[in-house]
């Protein structure tokens, strides 16, 4: 496969630095008052955005990807070293032990890289009800090493989430790279016949988002046509598909500004503020650790490196569920891309 992007990281681009992408939402147009601050926003409709009950635990187990798309939040690409050791993932798994998670959400980069992936998998398996896997799928036909993870993720039960932007060929590659599609469909297709997508209690999700600066269209109507062409093209079944919003953090936020779109494409998320996904908030629910244990209200906060207030030095290693219950969500304006629109979490859109 050919890549789409490079990480910015390789391109010693100034936004490689997460302080860098702060400073950038914190200052143009919503410094100078031209658009509302997301806190402003929050406060001008008499919204509540605190804490629920935490019922997700989600890993980045590490940053390193098969791929480098144009679009990634993470910045994840062959070239990104950082993975989540076995120390910090059994420190993890305590945590499962000693509070009622409800869900164990593991993400990446590819997940599947981290050299203890399967043994995170096999030990958190009796601790929660739900383990989700987000996969690029490409993963599973990458190397021959990797052939085995349906036949993994069928014996644990495991749901798996994965990336297709799109039902086409160009479209996809032009995202993720070329070759994409063409291994993506290889994938789904390895995992339709061990049941995966067909059996219900084997999950099979897909995950869209936009090619560009623009909000998805309707989450069912977009699910139809995937399902349509996906089954009349290639013979594919899935149960559910998510839609997402892209965030203007990291490579897209890159993109934006070297497109000169950043403006439009912010001035689109304030202005498609929707007041009702503010319950579905996955930051209200949700604890994120990044793969060196430390603690985010979200996977977009732990991008921007912006830790839980109180909790600025704390690690998954002395997790304190009463003083996250009991914080204040840190806010921004990458905000707005989960609350425009339908909304947008990590099970899709929100509304």
């Amino acid at each position: 496969m050919k890549q789409a992007s490079k990480t910015l990281i390789s391109l010693n681009s100034k936004f490689s630095k997460a302080k860098n992408q702060r400073d950038f939402l914190e200052n143009g147009i919503f410094g100078n008052d031209r658009l509302p601050k997301f806190a402003q926003t929050i406060l001008d409709h008499q919204l509540d955005v605190t804490p629920k009950t935490l019922d997700t635990l989600q890993l980045n187990v590490g940053y390193t990807c098969n791929q480098s798309c144009t679009h990634c939040h993470v910045d994840a690409g062959p070239d990104r070293t950082e993975v989540m050791s076995r120390e910090t993932m059994d420190a993890c798994l305590q945590v499962l032990k000693t509070n009622q998670f409800r869900t164990l959400d593991i993400t990446g980069g590819a997940p599947e890289l981290n050299p203890n992936f399967k043994w995170l998998v096999e030990h958190a398996r009796p601790y929660v009800e739900e383990i989700i896997i987000r996969s690029n799928l490409t993963i599973i036909e990458s190397h021959t090493r990797f052939n085995d993870l349906p036949d993994l993720f069928k014996k644990y039960g495991v749901r798996v989430i994965c990336s297709l932007p799109c039902y086409t060929e160009s479209n996809t590659d032009a995202q993720r790279g070329d070759g994409v599609f063409q291994a993506s469909i290889s994938a789904l297709k390895r995992l339709n016949k061990i049941g995966y997508g067909v059996d219900p209690e084997l999950r099979l999700d897909l995950v869209y988002n936009p090619g560009g600066a623009f909000l998805p269209p309707a989450q069912e109507k977009l699910e139809s046509d995937y399902k349509s062409r996906l089954k009349t093209d290639f013979g594919i079944d899935f149960h559910e598909l998510l839609s997402l919003n892209n965030l203007p953090i990291s490579r897209f936020l890159d993109t934006l500004i070297r497109e000169k779109k950043y403006e439009r494409y912010m001035e689109l998320l304030v202005n498609s503020f929707n007041s009702s996904t503010i319950d579905g908030l996955m930051c209200r629910n949700t604890l994120s650790v990044d793969w060196d244990g430390r603690l985010y209200d979200c996977d977009f906060n732990q991008m921007l490196v912006m830790p839980i207030n109180g909790m600025e030095s704390a690690h998954i290693a002395n997790f304190d569920l009463n003083q996250w219950q009991f914080r204040t969500i840190r806010l921004s304006q990458h905000c707005y891309g989960c609350t425009a629109g339908t909304g947008s979490s990590c099970q899709g859109s929100i509304i």
